[in-house]
């Protein structure tokens, strides 16, 4: 196999994982006039992927605009899901941001806090590869299911 080959079999393969399925899923419930529709999943995971190339372009001190602010939303509301269908108990998340890019992002299943997240420059919010984004939210899903197993008590309540 070549080099792209092997690249498309393995993106191929992300793109049918679960957490990027519900990625593509929370992106098209937050596009209201099915701008979204004619797309590929590619296409609309195109914005979380920030290569050091981009990065650079976006300055270092920045607000972040409407736009970024819903695909942070999108990625942590994609978690929560992930949370609800793995143990059936509603997860919510929360994003408090300053103006200026500052914030938490947390998200709890009933009393319990099973993610704590502080965000700094989220102007220059992404991942370098979709792999690597799955692999975020699949660990925040890995710490979040685990501790809901220790707590289920307060994660019931």
């Amino acid at each position: 196999m070549t080099e792209t080959t092997t690249t498309s079999v393995e993106n191929e393969g992300l793109l049918t994982s679960s957490f990027v399925v519900e990625m593509v899923r929370q992106m098209r419930a937050i596009d209201p006039y099915g701008t979204y529709d004619s797309l590929s999943t590619t296409e609309i995971l195109e914005p979380f992927i920030l290569t050091k190339e981009k990065k650079r372009e976006i300055p270092i001190i920045g607000d972040p605009d409407e736009i970024v602010i819903a695909r942070i939303k999108v990625f942590y509301n994609a978690i929560s899901a992930m949370i609800e269908s793995e143990c059936g108990l509603m997860a919510v998340p929360l994003v408090n941001l300053s103006h200026e890019g500052f914030g938490r992002a947390l998200i709890t299943v009933g009393k319990l806090v099973v993610m704590d997240r502080t965000l700094r420059d989220v102007h220059r919010f992404g991942f370098p590869s979709l792999s690597k984004m799955k692999d975020e939210g699949d660990k925040i899903l890995s710490v979040a299911l685990e501790l809901i197993g220790t707590h289920p008590k307060v994660a019931g309540l």
